[in-house]
């Protein structure tokens, strides 16, 4: 029996636009035979960079200048390069949501860097939580390198931060002085509502940095990232970068691609994943019952669940391989790998049917442990 597999946050290979691509490859190869033999720089693909400034001047309304913009070799390298310019004079401790993403945990484990989790509801990050951490820690006489934040489409559990409480966070981080970065990577995956302001759009401090992402909107094999940046932060930034830049022909030919057709890519990709957002919604809903509680994110690649108190995440994995369908346990998020009773299933890659299939095998497969443990 094949695993359908809703573990991983890849993204929909349905829509990936594989012959315009190789359109592109063919332009785009064409004029690189300087660019290709030389190091591309700390700051990356100038036509890159221009084009992810008019992205976020499209989305934000504000005019960022392209020499503030990082190429990345994908965001979590924006999200390390961002967090190891916050260290400076600063404890090795980052405040972040209790849930974050894994990746984002792993680093931070494998750099010695503390985490002081923030509790998060379906708005994010509680600001009252974040307001008594960060009093806590001051009186600690402790000096937070940054506060860490999926602000949208929160990953693990896809929850939107309001307006309202963006501004919050911002007075926080003025207040006790305190670097903020903002990983946005799936920002533009959005299916329903408006799109919440980046936290750099609310304050032109350069305390503000924003770590963002093509391989969400695009495909994460092209590995490309970005980091927004004003000086001074913006050369702490770079001076962390030790690659000579990203990669050049990724670079190329990922512009040549979304040169004239970025938010129309993006329509048509959103489009698609909403469909499949909808089907393992609802198939979730009626195969997991009315004990379990299912999310249903306005974007993102993520449905967040919780179960009931009495079944085991990690038994009910272990049941669901083997009934072959597998998906996240939720402790892989917890900042103390703790998580409870939650599970994450990502939805992008898996196609219409599998996403049927899967949640009928997951419901049957939780009906098994609930009637063991009974």
């Amino acid at each position: 029996m094949d695993v359908i597999s809703f573990a991983t946050g890849n993204t929909n290979p349905e829509t990936f636009p594989i012959d315009a691509f190789a359109e592109a490859a063919k332009a785009a190869v064409a004029g690189l035979n300087v660019a290709l033999n030389t190091y591309p720089g700390s700051r990356g693909h100038e036509r890159l960079r221009r084009l992810m400034a008019q992205r976020e001047y499209d989305r934000e309304g504000v005019e960022i200048d392209p020499e503030h913009i990082l190429v990345t070799n994908g965001s979590m390298q924006a999200v390390t390069l961002s967090i190891e310019a916050t260290l400076e004079g600063r404890d090795r401790l980052v405040v972040l949501e209790e849930y974050c993403y894994v990746g984002s945990i792993r680093y931070f484990e494998s750099m010695g860097i503390e985490m002081a989790g923030v509790a998060l509801d379906e708005e994010g990050m509680r600001m009252d939580a974040l307001a008594e951490t960060l009093d806590r820690l001051a009186g600690e006489g402790c000096r937070p390198a940054c506060i860490y934040t999926l602000a949208t489409y929160q990953n693990p559990t896809g929850a939107v931060m309001s307006k309202s409480r963006r501004l919050e966070l911002v007075a926080l981080a003025r207040r006790h002085d305190i670097p903020v970065v903002e990983d946005n990577c799936y920002g533009d995956v959005h299916y329903d509502g408006d799109k919440p302001p980046a936290l750099y759009a609310l304050d032109p401090h350069p305390r503000q940095i924003y770590a963002c992402s093509l391989s969400k909107i695009f495909a994460p094999g092209v590995r490309l990232g970005y980091v927004v940046a004003r000086p001074p932060m913006l050369e702490k930034v770079i001076a962390r970068r030790n690659d000579a830049g990203p990669n050049t022909l990724a670079s190329a030919i990922t512009h040549e691609y979304l040169k004239d057709r970025l938010w129309n890519h993006i329509e048509t990709a959103n489009a698609a994943l909403r469909i499949k957002r909808d089907t393992l919604v609802t198939g979730l809903r009626r195969e997991l019952g009315n004990e379990c509680v299912v999310s249903n994110p306005a974007g993102g690649l993520f449905v967040w669940v919780r179960l009931p108190d009495d079944v085991d995440p990690a038994r009910l994995k272990e049941i669901a391989v083997a009934n072959g369908v597998d998906f996240a346990h939720g402790s892989d998020f917890h900042v103390r790998r703790d998580a409870g009773p939650f599970i994450r299933l990502a939805f992008g890659y898996p196609t219409v049917e599998e996403i049927k299939e899967g949640t009928a095998r997951l419901g049957s497969s939780l009906r098994t442990v609930r009637g063991s443990a009974s």
